[in-house]
């Protein structure tokens, strides 16, 4: 089922949707119907199902055949959300991309706001991103993104901070096709995508915020942001390989500062999570950098420790915020 769906009204730039679907039965419809929702008409809807083992893919399926022509990728064995999103890109033709989770929804005049909020911007912009409201798996909302006074919205050159500071929600963003062809797509050989598409498109193209609210994000339990300290998870010793990537991208003492800073972060976060590859890692690479404080090298000798101390971990990271 390879067909390709897109409106009418090609005077607008088409916007191609990838939505990646995994384990989201209670919810992709929702995500789905929000797309061919949107008072935008150029759009070209992309469904890529990695390998659900739910019953997503009935779900999928059935709303495809009550919808009309949709592209869609049956995965036959879990890829991965980079590699799943790599090959719906294969299928897109639109001059902007969205990359939109399976539990996520578009408000209805999302598309249409940011194509004309791009239309604004200089050539040099390649992302745009906006506010979002963060919803529960009932639908019931929560708070908006950028509630929280800690997050700063950065626009233009924000590689340095996009290096060092959280402050983007990745579902909001609207891409330059151009900009992920330049990139080659994701990095497949990584766990998860946004970091490291920050970090490589920050370094050639700027960023604009819009601050509408133009997203609800699911919050869902199992998610992406509580699963780094599961036995067996990837995230961190990806982080770790975009470090490596910092490194060689750095041009400037601020953007080696801005790296040096992730990296405190990181070990605090692998050195609770009990991960010992990684809390290696992360120092080795700082090593390449400068000397490293004595008083850090306490957390590398007790984190190289079998012991289940998380009481003990905690009260020593207090020391070194």
């Amino acid at each position: 089922m390879e067909q390709i769906f897109s409106f009418e009204l090609m005077e607008n730039p088409l916007v191609s949707v990838i939505c990646l679907c995994y384990n989201q039965e209670r919810f992709v419809k929702e995500a789905l119907d929000s797309v061919i929702g949107q008072s935008y008409s150029n759009i070209q809807l992309i469904v890529v199902d990695d390998a659900s083992t739910d019953g997503s893919k009935e779900v999928i399926l059935e709303w495809l055949n009550n919808t009309g022509d949709v592209s869609f990728v049956d995965l036959a064995e879990n890829a991965g959300s980079t590699t799943a999103f790599n090959k719906g890109l294969a299928l897109a033709h639109g001059d902007y991309v969205i990359d939109l989770a399976g539990d996520d929804i578009l408000v209805p005049e999302r598309i249409e706001r940011q194509v004309n909020f791009f239309d604004e911007q200089s050539p040099l912009i390649g992302v745009i991103y906006s506010n979002a409201q963060y919803i529960n798996e009932e639908g019931k909302e929560l708070h908006e993104h950028f509630e929280d006074l800690r997050l700063i919205p950065f626009e233009g050159d924000i590689y340095e901070r996009a290096i060092d500071t959280y402050f983007i929600p990745t579902p909001t963003m609207m891409i330059r096709k151009k900009v992920l062809d330049d990139l080659g797509g994701y990095d497949e050989s990584l766990a998860y995508e946004d970091f490291d598409f920050w970090i490589r498109s920050a370094r050639k193209w700027h960023y604009a915020y819009q601050s509408e609210v133009l997203t609800l994000i699911r919050k869902v339990k199992g998610s992406h942001s509580t699963s780094f300290y599961e036995k067996n998870d990837r995230k961190l010793i990806s982080t770790l390989t975009v470090c490596y990537k910092i490194l060689d991208l750095n041009k400037t003492n601020e953007e080696v500062k801005a790296l040096i800073k992730r990296l405190k972060y990181e070990i605090r976060h692998a050195f609770l999570a009990g991960k010992k590859t990684e809390l290696s890692g992360f120092f080795l690479l700082w090593r390449k950098i400068e000397r490293i404080p004595n008083h850090y090298l306490i957390i590398k000798c007790i984190g190289q420790l079998s012991l289940n101390l998380s009481w003990l971990k905690r009260s020593i990271l207090t020391l070194f915020r």
